[in-house]
């Protein structure tokens, strides 16, 4: 018997596999990897050296109004390393410039006080100007152009006038986008809700280069990066994280550059090949990320890519605030047919994409490949409203999928952190 701890909100849970029946597992070499030093000298060594730009501080001389984009309330971003040394850094080269921090909560709720100065601590909070970016804030919002996709560019307006755009952020893999971080600071971070929606239309998160660690061929990517060369993002410092939170990678410098060399480091750490199997167990990395269904369908995707056609995921996540959308919630609660489901996102044009939609047309493209029981603590009743099958142990769950592979010769493939592996379906994952 090979047992397995799994995270599970704050918790972990015990998954107990017969040898005969396991077929492999699948985990991130992040977590053995040992950086060669602390988190705040990682960053300063990435200031200091710089890809695809000059230094930040030799950049910032003679500008008059620089804006930083920092993540919002949702990304563990560790803000209090990462934002000292940038302000640090540019008022080296000026120290007369006027920075604003602006939240880039992308179509968030806005960012509360506390959790601001739990992010950045008092200290910036009492000295630097900080704006919550507001994606329905019409007046704040100008008019770049037209996106790659033919969606209308609407950008914050103190990001577009600023003399120097600059953006912190940290980057892991991503289930449509590819990967996190660089050029996202911008679309969604900062764009107004039109463009976001319009970017994650029905076609392109249907894409098959709309998947975890593609960046080349993804159109969503391609938008992305597009909107940060328009808004002029001039500059970046992104992290990788560990299971802290502490920074254990740093790049700064070009948006794409930089970007690539980071998710470079990243994706050589974190591919992984599929091992296919009739039952893959999958989490959500334990709290913050499982708090929530909506959040949990991210490791959903990283067993849907391993599990056999017809097979079934059993997805661990606490998600102790329940489905954590209601759109999404509904639309699996009113429609019972799938397929009908997808075809009705499929037929949607981008211009009426609706809220929530990229998440649910996702989770239904997993629920039309395998079945998903579900251990959290959520009432069955919800669980099954979402089109899955309620568990409260690992215990229960193993039995409920072994009743429906219903075969004695069944394997199994455990993941234990679906959101930390970018797992290879036999193609080239790194654009």
């Amino acid at each position: 018997m090979k047992e397995f701890l799994l995270p599970y909100g704050k918790e972990t849970l015990k998954a107990g596999i017969e040898e005969e029946h396991l077929a492999g597992v699948l985990v991130s070499g992040l977590h053995d990897y040992k950086a060669p030093m602390d988190g705040s000298r990682l960053v300063q060594e990435a200031l200091e050296h710089p890809i695809g730009t000059p230094r930040l501080c030799d950049m910032a001389i003679g500008r008059k109004k620089i804006v930083i984009i920092s993540s919002d309330h949702t990304r563990p971003v560790p803000s209090r390393i990462i934002m000292p040394l940038l302000l640090k850094e540019i008022r080296r080269g000026n120290p007369d410039a006027e920075v604003t921090i602006v939240i880039s909560t992308g179509l968030h709720r806005e960012t509360t006080r506390e959790e601001l100065e739990a992010k950045f601590g008092q200290e910036i909070m009492e000295q630097e100007t900080i704006v919550v970016h507001d994606c329905d804030d019409q007046e704040n919002l100008v008019y770049l152009g037209k996106l790659p996709s033919g969606g209308n560019m609407y950008i914050n307006r103190l990001a577009v006038e600023a003399d120097l755009l600059v953006a912190e952020g940290f980057i892991e893999p991503h289930f449509f986008a590819g990967f996190s971080g660089g050029r996202k600071s911008v679309l969604p971070g900062v764009a107004s809700r039109e463009t976001v929606m319009y970017n994650h239309n029905s076609a392109f998160i249907a894409d098959d280069h709309a998947r975890t660690g593609v960046i080349e061929g993804n159109p969503i990517h391609n938008d992305m990066l597009y909107a940060a060369r328009a808004a002029r993002l001039d500059f970046i410092v992104n992290v990788v994280i560990d299971a802290a939170h502490d920074p254990i990678f740093a790049v700064a410098g070009d948006c794409d550059l930089a970007h690539r060399a980071g998710r470079e480091f990243l994706a050589s750490r974190c591919q992984v090949d599929a091992v296919l199997a009739d039952i893959v167990i999958s989490t959500n990395g334990g709290y913050p990320l499982d708090q929530n269904i909506y959040q949990s369908v991210k490791g959903m995707t990283a067993a849907e890519a391993t599990v056999k056609e017809g097979g079934v995921i059993i997805m661990l996540s606490q998600a102790a605030d329940g489905h954590g959308g209601r759109y999404f919630h509904e639309t699996f609660r009113d429609e019972k047919d799938l397929n009908r489901m997808m075809k009705t996102f499929l037929d949607r044009k981008p211009q009426e994409t609706i809220i929530d939609q990229w998440q649910s047309q996702i989770f239904a493209r997993v629920l039309l490949k395998a079945r998903v029981v579900f251990v959290s603590s959520c009432e069955d009743r919800l669980v099954e409203e979402l089109h899955m099958i309620p568990a409260h142990s690992m215990e229960e769950a193993l039995e409920k999928a072994k009743e429906i592979v219903n075969r004695e010769d069944y394997k199994v493939t455990v993941i234990p952190d679906g959101v930390s592996v970018i797992v290879r379906e036999g193609k080239e994952a790194v654009g």
